[in-house]
């Protein structure tokens, strides 16, 4: 493991980049980048990766946000080591502002939990949904990145957030049940997505090679079945100090920042602010305006 460290290392720059200021990415020019991060299945680590990204990203001088779409679970909450008293659906109460439900999270996250309001959506009226989007519209002039944080599965719920966003990270494991859920989100992207903008994250491998393998049999599926090229944003090591962070809900960005798997989410929020231009195609008022399309 040592050479794969030392190239990790040399990929972010080690830990006292982030502590000396040096790693400042431009500015992301107005409108927030939305990017919504899914998984086939649940037990992936997907919350996990959508936390310790958002320290990261954090780290590196971007104002964050994420939002647990997660109906009713509540994972963010969890790996945080928080408990969130009002929710996204507490925005339909008159006297609630958007700041009522932003939580100042520890580690500089700041989120909004999506309790079970969000699944209720496709029964909002067009006033609700209305004022939803108005009360959420700031989220994209307050943060230069939004997180969001979906299901797993090929949920109404899940796919509209997948739909919406600007870009989607999918989360998998070598694991072969996890390949092949991964691959039903991919199939359902290619089908109904206008544009396509999905990145593979392999979770939980030993290895680099284990990591190319398997994002090059989702590829070559991918190119095969659906016509549909996906590139791969990187893989996170299996790492003791995971388990052991999440146990005492702490991210393990945090409990073991010189750990394999917080350089591999270091690497990962480095390839996202530098490797790709910060443009935004739907932003987030376009996002909102999917999501609570009045057509519906």
């Amino acid at each position: 493991m040592g050479d794969q460290a030392q190239r990790l290392r040399q990929l972010v720059g080690g830990k006292t980049e982030y502590e000396a200021g040096r790693w400042n990415p431009p500015a992301s020019g107005g409108e927030a980048r939305v990017l919504a991060i899914t998984s086939g299945k649940g037990g992936v680590g997907k919350t996990n990766l959508t936390v310790n990204l958002a320290i990261a990203m954090g780290m590196a001088g971007q104002r964050v946000l994420v939002i647990d779409a997660d109906l009713g679970m509540a994972n963010v909450d969890v790996v945080l080591g928080t408990r969130s008293g009002k929710h996204l659906l507490h925005l339909l109460d008159e006297g609630t502002s958007l700041k009522d439900v932003l939580i100042q999270g520890p580690y500089g996250v700041t989120y909004i939990s999506g309790g079970s309001g969000i699944e209720k959506a496709v029964d909002f009226t067009a006033a609700e949904r209305q004022c939803l989007m108005q009360k959420l519209a700031d989220c994209g002039e307050m943060a230069d990145v939004i997180l969001i944080d979906t299901g797993a599965g090929l949920g109404r719920n899940v796919m509209d957030f997948v739909l919406a966003a600007d870009e989607v990270l999918l989360v998998t494991t070598p694991e072969p049940t996890a390949l092949t859920d991964a691959y039903a989100v991919m199939k359902a992207y290619s089908m109904y997505a206008s544009r396509q903008a999905i990145r593979l994250v392999i979770n939980r491998v030993y290895d680099e090679s284990e990591s190319r393998d398997v994002a090059a049999k989702l590829q070559q599926t991918s190119e095969r079945f659906l016509h549909m090229n996906i590139d791969c944003l990187g893989y996170v090591f299996e790492d003791r100090s995971v388990m052991q962070a999440v146990r005492r809900q702490i991210p393990f960005l945090v409990a073991s920042p010189g750990g394999t798997a917080s350089r591999c989410i270091q690497a990962m929020a480095a390839s996202l602010l530098y490797d790709r231009p910060m443009t935004v195609t739907r932003g987030w008022r376009g996002f909102l305006r999917q999501i609570f399309n009045f057509a519906r």
